[in-house]
């Protein structure tokens, strides 16, 4: 690691190293994401941490890198595979993300940077895919800033079988945006809410939605890198609350037949001089504004791997759940997949098309890579919808499964360098081939109950 090891300089690290001085940390987790957008990595004693690895790195099999949502070790993936002996990559911790979590007992979470043989980052990590287009961004003086903005669905489970549990949602009506909640929620919310503010990441909003057991949790514009980041350990936070409280949070586009659960990306960008470049100017909506809305709708929809990537995230494009079925915009209009949101200097876009299902790091690098391809070619929108966007026969509708956006992605007539490098759309369609397969061969329960209907 002695090539790619950063230096000791000012940083989180120093704060850490005074948290386990005092003994007040004396766990550290190495995570890097993984494909899925989980926390994947190793619980390191801290001593050791601050000793070895903080600046001197640690290492990974590779194939956590190229791996489904099972683990399973899968041929196809240039990265790591059987004919490369599953080697390993470098993790190089990054200084500016350390995070004390208040929801373990003295433990900290830092994430890491893959990196390969060649001394450089791996250019198809969840983590250097978002840095490929903040860096592209950054090249023409500009910032983003987003806020991402979440729902999942809490529920009761009967833990006899863990692997397959029977779930009742911990409330069974509409109660979108009450304030009467019941007591084991409002205690969630409440341990929710006081861990993510140790993390100096508080939320902004937590609401009830109108799915049985349904939440929704936003939080400030901010960082893209760093919102990725928090997104991740909210759902490691999420998960580990609902756990102790005898209950289950699922992050499924789909969690129900027919209720949706989304992660919408909010988005604005700034200038070199830290000023708002969707500004309003006298009601009138900039260039840039259009733009970034041309390119989003221009190139969405060949990149729907990256922010639908399951079979299950399109189960949750049904008209009249909220989600979009069609690549249309409007202003303040929730039936299209890109909504124009505020007045003035808060005007920014809401990207509608994610799931609560998606990796967040590689949404909001297919967001940035649309925006930025509609600002290099000035790609000027239709006219903004008005009125229900949904299963309007002349606007593109969405892709209605993994297998269409598979086909998209392999059909994109844009230039690979102009959003994604040809590794990375060679190596998240392989991820989606062996996706598809797997639902190809398996027996489900919705095939038996049609099955044993018709005998």
């Amino acid at each position: 690691m002695s090539e790619t090891a950063r230096q000791p300089e000012a940083s989180d690290f120093v704060a850490l190293c005074d948290l386990v001085d005092r003994g007040a940390v004396d766990t550290v987790m190495l995570a890097v994401p993984d494909m899925q957008g989980r926390l994947r990595g190793k619980r390191i004693d801290a001593n050791h941490f601050v000793d070895r690895v903080a600046f001197g790195g640690s290492d990974m099999c590779a194939y956590v890198l190229a791996t489904d949502i099972d683990n399973r070790a899968l041929d196809g993936f240039t990265l790591s595979s059987a004919d490369t002996g599953y080697g390993d990559v470098s993790l190089l911790p990054d200084p500016d993300a350390v995070y004390r979590l208040a929801w373990m007992r003295r433990t900290a979470l830092v994430f890491a940077d893959a990196i390969g043989h060649d001394g450089g980052p791996v250019g198809v990590a969840p983590r250097q895919i978002l840095h490929r287009q903040l860096d592209r961004l950054a090249a023409r003086g500009i910032t983003a800033q987003v806020g991402l903005e979440t729902e999942f669905v809490l529920s009761y489970t009967d833990a006899t079988n863990p692997h397959h549990p029977t779930l009742r949602p911990v409330f069974d009506r509409n109660l979108d945006y009450a304030l009467d909640h019941p007591r084991v929620l409002t205690r969630f919310f409440e341990d929710l809410q006081e861990c993510l503010a140790g993390m100096e990441w508080p939320v902004e909003a937590i609401k009830t939605e109108g799915g049985r057991g349904q939440v929704e949790v936003t939080f400030p514009h901010g960082d893209p890198l760093r919102a990725a980041d928090i997104h991740l350990l909210f759902q490691h936070a999420a998960r580990t609350l609902a756990e102790r409280a005898g209950l289950v949070a699922n992050f499924m586009a789909a969690p129900a037949t027919g209720i949706g659960s989304s992660c919408h990306i909010h988005l604005s960008l700034l200038d070199r001089n830290g000023v708002p470049l969707f500004a309003e100017t006298e009601g009138r909506m900039p260039d840039a504004v259009r733009y970034a809305v041309g390119g989003l709708l221009d190139v969405l929809p060949y990149l729907g791997l990256l922010y639908a990537p399951t079979v299950n995230s399109y189960k949750r494009y049904v008209p009249g759940t909220f989600a979009p079925t069609t690549f249309t915009w409007g202003r303040d209009n929730r039936t299209c997949a890109i909504r124009i949101v505020g007045r003035g200097d808060n005007l920014h876009l809401e990207n509608r098309l994610p799931g609560a299902d998606t990796n967040p790091y590689l949404a909001l690098a297919a967001t940035l890579a649309a925006v930025l391809a509609g600002l290099d070619h000035k790609s000027d929108p239709p006219q903004p919808y008005i009125g229900s966007a949904f299963d309007d026969p002349e606007a593109p509708p969405v892709p209605g499964s993994l297998q269409e956006a598979l086909d998209a992605l392999q059909g994109c007539p844009l230039p690979a360098q102009d959003l994604l490098t040809a590794d990375v759309a060679a190596h998240y369609a392989t991820a989606a081939g062996h996706e598809l397969d797997v639902h190809r061969i398996t027996v489900t329960d919705l095939d038996l109950d049609r099955g044993l209907a018709a005998t």
